[in-house]
């Protein structure tokens, strides 16, 4: 992931392009930050699948965070791990989020979630495939900006 480089700060702490996808790809929660119509800010959990280029979110269409990210599709998503100080890592990635395939999701062919469905089922659940609920949809992250650390660098 080419964007790690322009992190400026932290440059010691920072993860290689490498351990940032090692990181997210095992890793299961993020914290997704959106903005409301009044400014102010809301910040949920929610299971992720990242494939080496784009974090990819399956969100109820009936949530907060759904309303709001159709509204103004800025995001800030943090992924993070470790209790003690010097274990600490995660890694924030911005930009704007875009809607992939229906939504809600009803299973209807979409050539950009044949992979991506699969591989969220298995990381998260074990299996292959699900029977779509009718109250999901898919948002997809390219982000635009991406700062990781990893305290145990220190």
């Amino acid at each position: 992931m080419a964007l790690t480089g322009e992190q400026k700060r932290g440059r010691r702490i920072m993860m290689s392009p490498q351990e940032l996808d090692a990181f997210l790809a095992e890793q299961r929660t993020c914290r997704v930050a959106t903005v409301g119509a009044d400014g102010a800010p809301h910040v949920s959990p929610l299971w992720f699948l990242w494939d080496g280029e784009a974090l990819w979110l399956y969100s109820i269409t009936r949530s907060r965070r759904w309303a709001q990210l159709q509204a103004d599709p800025r995001v800030s998503v943090v992924v993070d791990a470790g209790h003690e100080y010097g274990e600490l890592r995660g890694a924030e990635l911005s930009g704007k989020v875009e809607r992939v395939g229906e939504a809600p999701r009803t299973g209807e062919p979409c050539p950009e979630l044949e992979a991506v469905e699969p591989l969220f089922y298995r990381k998260n659940f074990g299996v292959d495939s699900l029977p779509h609920d009718g109250r999901h949809a898919w948002l997809r992250l390219k982000p635009e900006s991406i700062t990781s650390w990893d305290f145990r660098k220190i």
